[in-house]
């Protein structure tokens, strides 16, 4: 048996070390990383408008009932290059910024409320849920005899559809919080509201920013909703154009009114949600710091 003084021995041993290594992967380029993200939603996008094309291809619809892409792709850019179609984006995405930003505040002070104090959970923890699956078109009766035909309806059914989702994703996170970590909290001196800074809502964050996509989701959908419904005069809005093209059976303008929308919401979902998702898995050693 050789003794592990020998250098053949050594350099064996040297290098099992090295086979456990692992390689570190090169800085890859900004164009590529943008590459890697974007290909796989290119390729799903080609796979829908090939879907769409064969589909009207078929003959199943008229075409002034179901236009091809290109046709629907025309009348986009033409779209986009009218101030009207700009004027209606920027009224809608107001809308949606001050609707989602009271539901965000008041179900954020909702779920703190309620996983504070423990009469409140037994009290109004169901309703919450309750009114979360409730479905948000039903509000709009009640909003429109409270505020008539005017924004406030329409913040009004926005923040009752998505304060709900917040203070339960809020809440199911803190319920979720592992009793080692408040140990170690206490341990380390983080008591009463300490705790609950340092300690409680950083756990609880990842729930909570589940919570507030959800909210965001049931937000959009109740504004649009609302836009259908509520038509304000001299304020233009995407659910208007969606109307207004319905009853003048304008099926061009309307899906490219549609994918206007769509694209609101995947962006809104990879520059807001995907990178607050990112960042806390990175920081939670979820990833890796390159990518």
């Amino acid at each position: 048996m050789r003794r592990a003084t020998d250098p053949q021995v050594g350099d064996l041993e040297l290098a099992g070390l090295d086979a456990l290594e692992l390689p570190i992967a090169p800085r890859q380029s900004v164009a590529w990383r943008i590459w890697r993200a974007t290909w796989p939603q290119l390729a799903a996008a080609a796979v829908v408008i090939g879907i769409w094309q064969l589909v009207v291809l078929s003959g199943v619809k008229q075409p002034w009932q179901l236009p091809g892409p290109l046709v629907v792709g025309e009348r986009l850019l033409s779209d986009l290059g009218d101030s009207r179609l700009l004027m209606a984006i920027g009224t809608t995405l107001r809308r949606i910024a001050v609707g989602f930003g009271l539901a965000l505040l008041i179900g954020s002070a909702i779920g703190i409320a309620i996983v504070r104090w423990q009469f409140l959970r037994t009290a109004i923890a169901s309703l919450i849920t309750g009114l979360q699956t409730m479905p948000s078109i039903a509000w709009f009766p009640l909003a429109i005899l409270l505020f008539g035909l005017s924004e406030q309806a329409m913040l009004f059914v926005v923040v009752l559809g998505a304060a709900p989702s917040v203070a339960n994703g809020l809440i199911a996170g803190v319920d979720h919080v592992p009793r080692l970590l408040l140990r170690a909290g206490r341990v380390l001196g983080a008591r009463g509201f300490e705790a609950y800074r340092l300690v409680i809502l950083p756990a609880a964050l990842p729930s909570f920013i589940g919570g507030m996509k959800q909210a965001w989701a049931f937000a959009w959908r109740s504004l649009l909703a609302g836009e259908l419904l509520v038509i304000i005069a001299q304020q233009p809005a995407l659910g208007v154009r969606l109307q207004l093209s319905r009853e003048f059976a304008d099926a061009a303008g309307l899906l490219s009114t549609m994918i206007v929308i769509l694209v609101i919401g995947i962006v809104v979902d990879a520059l807001l949600f995907g990178r607050l998702d990112t960042a806390i898995r990175r920081r939670w050693g979820l990833l890796e710091g390159r990518e």
